[in-house]
């Protein structure tokens, strides 16, 4: 009987694992299933700047894989994940709190908050960390209204 138990609590748990790894691939800005275009997320953190990762250091989290530019981020990223995920997906942080809308990302226009890792659209003479800077408070606060209405559908 309780190896019954046992294994429908792994069922159970595994069908959950699965089904928050679609909602991610399906609501997070990946190309391929890569996070950042392929651009190391720690390397934000420990190097201040946007670090291309690479494929043979990478590592799959809930669905999305990360590239890392070494190992010692990689297992930086391992021992605390959620610290180093960009927010709202890897979608635009203005847009998101602008409009509410999925944008993409010049991976090396960015900014860290509060120990949060913020991207930014910038193409085109259009900056949007610019934007986001002159009213960062009251825009972070309606971007993450707005990612958990997204993201909760």
């Amino acid at each position: 009987m309780k190896k019954l138990v046992l294994l429908l609590l792994i069922l159970i748990s595994g069908s959950s694992f699965a089904q928050n790894d679609a909602k991610r691939i399906s609501q997070y800005n990946l190309e391929n299933k890569v996070g950042i275009q392929g651009y190391d997320p720690v390397g934000y953190f420990n190097q201040g700047k946007a670090v291309k990762g690479k494929k043979e250091i990478s590592v799959s989290y809930q669905g999305v894989t990360y590239n890392f530019s070494s190992a010692e981020n990689k297992n930086a990223f391992l021992k605390n994940p959620s610290k180093y995920e960009p927010q709202y997906g890897g979608w635009c942080a203005y847009a998101m709190g602008s409009t509410g809308e999925k944008v993409e990302i010049n991976p090396e226009t960015f900014k860290i908050v509060d120990g949060k890792l913020y991207l930014f659209y910038n193409a085109y003479f259009n900056n949007t960390l610019k934007s986001w800077n002159e009213d960062q408070d009251n825009l972070k606060e309606k971007a993450d209204t707005n990612w958990k209405k997204i993201y909760k559908n």
